[in-house]
């Protein structure tokens, strides 16, 4: 059977490249050992075997044993609960059990039905059997309040009691990082409970439905979402009282907007325009809207390993490398192969840390801080995982002195330049610079403002409670541009993003050392990274330790 020949041959591979960590090299990262241990690593946790790593799943409990393992031939001690290697994460798995009721009523009694997947993609409440709302819709721009960039779109209208309506996004003039904080919806609906609204719906622009079309979304409407159980066996919920109702195409859109002071149309254009400050309103329907929503308790888990700092001060300090392992899982639909094997989304990542455990191990100097290796679960429904040790570490979050992440390097190339997400909010930019030099990697501005990916990988949970983080995404020189747009189009979350994709992993060995040289820096410094004075996360949440 095809399975088990791939994974007899996995398994002889990874073995190979472990049984080779004992032996002496002349740098911590052997470049061509390197790759074939990132290609073991690789070939176990994107086999079929695993069935996609869902957070939930024997496939992803198979993974995060396997890290384990590998932090045990690492020499590596256990950095979880109870002297073990794991992290419990209790966890809420919720879904839409059917596509739900959307009937928005006029003040003369017109009636219009929201069509759910040409309208109207269904909400999803944790915890929550049943949700029905009848409120006024307010329409409030992008939804943001942000005083340092002189905006406030609750300005003059009042949400209290009622649904407000939100473009997706933010305006492309805000800092990409910034931009990606606002509009993140988590923050959105914060906004907006502390206004006193009941709930939001959120409207997709033109621009958003070219980059990701709304049928896209809308056939998957019956997934699974995730969030951590908290000991009162409630679902973590940041804006409990202002559920996430529902997202709207452009199509439905223009049923909403009808009647109203402006069309959508025009708020569509003068939202994608420099200025990005449509018009607030009262729109003329209140919306009855009806959910059911079906929730069962799990539990997954973190992977922790510790490396022991040397000084006798410092090693109370902790420098963390996270990577999330779970992935998709197995699509519902589809012909042919439905496993979703995460390869590069987010096995390479979990490769490389390993590979930056090794590279500490095989130095022959321990670091003067310790090191945390974290092989996180259910990245993929949320930033869950991170998200749950952020808020329940295992060693004090005051000793936290900083994350590194590693997702889903796109390793077809020889990559020259990374983005570092993160890093110039903190003296971390430093290290980054001093680290691409002497790999020979250049720096570049994030490319994809657009898709707001500041706040979509683990290292954001890690800001969001004050720790100065830095994420890295190989760039888009020397071909990676055509590399990275062309997997976000084809290979991202479906099943060919496998093992048989051309995959460098030589670039992986390269990504491990960047990675590598960062985090030692940062755990040899004196002094710890610092948020840089009056920057904006700083602002929002270094008092957060």
């Amino acid at each position: 059977m095809r399975i088990s020949k791939w994974m007899a041959g996995a398994a002889l591979a990874a073995f190979a490249a472990t049984t080779a960590i004992g032996q002496t090299a002349s740098s911590p990262l052997d470049p061509v050992q390197s790759a074939a241990n990132v290609k073991a690593h690789m070939g176990f946790l994107a086999s079929d075997l695993l069935q996609g790593r869902d957070s939930d799943s024997d496939g992803y409990r198979i993974a995060a044993n396997y890290v384990a393992s590998q932090f045990q031939q690492l020499g590596v001690k256990p950095g979880g609960t109870n002297g073990s290697f794991f992290q419990p994460v209790p966890m809420v798995s919720y879904r839409a059990v059917d596509q739900g009721s959307y009937v928005l009523r006029g003040k003369n009694g017109q009636t219009v039905t929201l069509t759910p997947g040409e309208d109207v993609n269904v909400g999803r409440v944790p915890g929550q059997p049943e949700t029905k709302l009848s409120a006024p819709l307010v329409f409030v721009g992008y939804g943001l309040v942000a005083p340092e960039h002189g905006r406030d779109d609750y300005k003059g209208v009042n949400v209290k009691g009622k649904i407000v309506v939100v473009l997706s996004g933010a305006p492309e003039g805000i800092q990409t990082e910034e931009r990606a904080y606002y509009q993140n919806v988590r923050n959105k609906r914060a906004v907006a409970a502390a206004r006193g609204a009941v709930g939001m719906i959120t409207v997709d622009k033109p621009s958003d439905e070219k980059r990701r079309p709304f049928k896209n979304t809308a056939r998957n409407w019956q997934n699974w979402a995730m969030t951590w159980r908290q000991p009162d066996g409630k679902a973590f919920d940041v804006a409990p009282s202002v559920p996430l109702l529902g997202s709207i195409s452009t199509v439905g859109a223009e049923k909403l907007f009808a009647g109203a002071p402006t069309t959508y149309a025009a708020l569509a254009a003068a939202a994608e325009s420099k200025a990005a400050n449509p018009q607030r309103f009262a729109l003329p329907w209140t919306l009855d809207v009806t959910l059911r929503t079906e929730s069962k308790n799990s539990e997954s888990m973190n992977v922790v390993g510790l490396i022991e700092g040397s000084d006798p001060k410092l090693k109370n300090e902790y420098v963390v490398l996270s990577a999330h392992l779970d992935h998709i899982g197995v699509s519902t639909s589809g012909e042919g192969d439905r496993i979703n094997n995460g390869a590069l989304d987010n096995a390479s990542g979990v490769a490389t840390t390993l590979e930056v455990g090794r590279a500490f191990r095989e130095s022959g100097k321990a670091p003067r801080r310790s090191i945390l290796l974290l092989a996180v679960t259910a990245e993929e429904k949320g930033l869950v995982g991170s998200e749950y040790f952020a808020r329940n570490p295992t060693v004090p979050l005051s000793s936290i002195a900083a994350d590194v992440n590693l997702d889903m390097p796109i390793l077809f190339y020889d990559f020259q330049d990374v983005i570092a997400f993160g890093a110039d909010r903190s003296t971390i930019g430093s290290a980054v610079r001093r680290a691409g030099e002497r790999v020979g990697v250049a720096l570049s501005p994030d490319p994809l403002p657009e898709e707001g990916l500041f706040t979509r990988s683990d290292h954001y949970r890690f800001v969001e409670v004050g720790v100065p983080s830095v994420f890295l995404m190989t760039g888009f020189q020397n071909g990676g541009e055509k590399a990275f747009r062309g997997f976000l189009a084809g290979c991202y979350h479906h099943p060919c993003d496998d093992l048989n994709q051309p995959i460098d992993y030589a670039a992986g060995a390269k990504f491990a050392r960047m990675n590598y040289e960062i985090a030692r820096e940062l755990a040899d410094a004196d002094a710890r990274p610092q948020w840089t004075k009056g920057d904006f996360f700083a602002g929002k949440f270094a008092n957060k330790k």
